[in-house]
């Protein structure tokens, strides 16, 4: 058919209505507007098109016809993700599977579970949770976001420094080729001979094809669990808390930093001071495993927090008073968007060893861009969850955000780390791909992306630098004004 911009869109709504329900296929305007953005909100793209499938068939079916049309097409699951990955920046057809969320199988024998991709994270545990199972990853939007935007984005959560990322508990995925060709990577065992395409495909955020089945390890609840909260005079204080627990070699099943601003951002909305207001920061610590265990770990813990700096320690082990101090963690965003109109979240990541100093340099920037930035972050593992909140009536401060956000990914990569721990690079980090990777690395990058999709119809411009996009935020990025004293090295 030739570039996108000659798709005749009409033509192919015809097409699609031939072998779709009627509801299937999304055309109106008003309807589209739906899906002109995700969760991080500064970017706006309309589709010109979107179907909404509701099996394994639907799907293949509408990407042969992409196929033999030459049509790009975008993949969308929620719509919750931070990156720009499930919008349709260039003119594509949205494939939305957000009504496929049937659970296909379950095997507790076997200790694993096969869902649709629309399936929603928090729907894994609660099909299993009365059996005594529950399903390890857990991002801070689980109760949204669905088990097919996961397996994109490789998403974590806060258990992800304990049990690992979505790519260590998916099994098998049923995938849906640009092509339309249905086949299946990975299997039924946890290790399967010959190339790993199953990992291949996990975190390829929509650019090798679309996930229709997704077979999950399932974990054994544990006998005992527990949280702590230590509350801190500095940022620097709660580092070294981190630093001394996973140095003594307790590996915790999660630990969440939350500094001054988020504090009293979340006691403010839940109306009540669930951590001490005047805390320069917050660090929750889960322990799981068996009641000894939790119990020895609770001690040494709490003694390691409070050589630390720790001003307070507060303990929690039944269900619903851990449930209070995670309350805040997971309502984190919601309350800094109730003080804020407009907020940028960024996801880097760092060694551990170098969280004091690039807290302290973000701190910097803060100020010097005269944009506060709220922390709060999963600190076992390093990763930053940096809020840029600013409002966007104030002229040409969307520049400035982008700007700001640049510089703390250029800290996180200085200090050793990465420009995404677990939201991936879509179209708002793209532009900083090679800030980690050399030209080589890219292109066997796209020889692998090629090897599934030839023609590159599947999210488009997504992931990968591009060089007429790239080229103004690479002089932008020339020119920032860091202070002298940020340094991370």
């Amino acid at each position: 058919m030739g570039a996108a911009t000659a798709i005749d869109w009409r033509a192919l709504e015809r097409q699609l209505r031939e072998f779709l329900p009627s509801k299937a296929v999304v055309s109106k305007a008003q309807d589209l507007l739906t899906y002109n953005c995700d969760g991080l909100t500064m970017d706006r793209h309309q589709p010109p098109l979107a179907v909404l499938p509701e099996n394994s068939q639907q799907v293949s079916a509408v990407l042969k016809l992409c196929h033999q049309l030459g049509v790009p097409f975008v993949a969308r699951g929620s719509g919750t993700g931070l990156s720009g990955g499930a919008l349709v920046e260039q003119p594509a057809l949205l494939v939305i599977t957000s009504r496929m969320r049937q659970v296909l199988s379950v095997d507790l024998a076997n200790q694993c579970i096969t869902v649709q991709p629309g399936v929603i994270n928090s729907w894994v545990t609660r099909a299993v949770s009365g059996d005594g199972f529950y399903f390890a990853p857990d991002p801070s939007s689980q109760v949204a976001c669905s088990v097919g935007g996961n397996v994109a984005e490789n998403s974590g959560g806060v258990h992800c420094l304990k049990y690992g990322v979505t790519s260590n508990h998916v099994l098998e995925l049923e995938v849906v080729l640009p092509d339309g060709t249905i086949t299946t990577l990975g299997g039924p065992l946890a290790e399967m001979p010959g190339l790993d395409l199953r990992g291949v495909f996990i975190g390829s955020e929509g650019t090798l094809g679309i996930a229709t089945a997704i077979t999950l390890r399932l974990l054994r609840q544990p006998e005992a669990v527990a949280v702590l909260l230590a509350d801190f005079c500095s940022m620097e204080a709660a580092g070294e808390a981190v630093r001394a627990v996973t140095a003594a070699g307790v590996l915790p099943a999660g630990m969440e930093i939350m500094d001054n601003l988020t504090i009293r951002a979340v006691d403010l909305m839940l109306d009540q001071e669930l951590y001490p207001v005047d805390a320069a920061a917050a660090l929750l610590i889960e322990l799981d495993g068996s009641s000894r265990e939790v119990e020895m770990s609770m001690d040494l813990c709490s003694e390691l927090c409070l050589q630390a700096g720790a001003r307070s320690v507060q303990r929690a082990t039944s269900a619903q008073d851990r449930a209070r101090l995670w309350l805040g963690r997971k309502s984190a965003i919601s309350a800094l968007g109730r003080l804020y109109p407009n907020y940028y979240l960024q996801d880097g990541v760092v060694p551990r060893s170098a969280l004091p100093k690039v807290l302290a340099a973000i701190d910097l920037l803060s100020k010097q861009y005269k944009l506060p930035v709220a922390n709060v972050f999963h600190a076992g593992d390093g990763n930053l969850h940096p809020l840029i909140l600013y409002n966007q009536a104030e002229l040409d401060v969307k520049g400035k955000v982008k700007d700001l956000a640049a510089a703390i990914l250029r800290l996180c990569v200085d200090a050793g780390g990465s420009i995404s721990g677990e939201h991936g690079i879509g179209s708002d980090k793209r532009c900083f791909l090679d800030w980690m990777f050399n030209p080589a690395d890219l292109e066997t990058m796209q020889l692998v992306r090629k090897a599934f999709d030839p023609e590159q119809r599947a999210n488009p411009g997504k992931l990968f630098p591009t060089p007429a996009g790239c080229a103004e935020s690479s002089r932008r990025l020339q020119h920032l004004d860091l202070p002298a004293d940020v340094v991370v090295i």
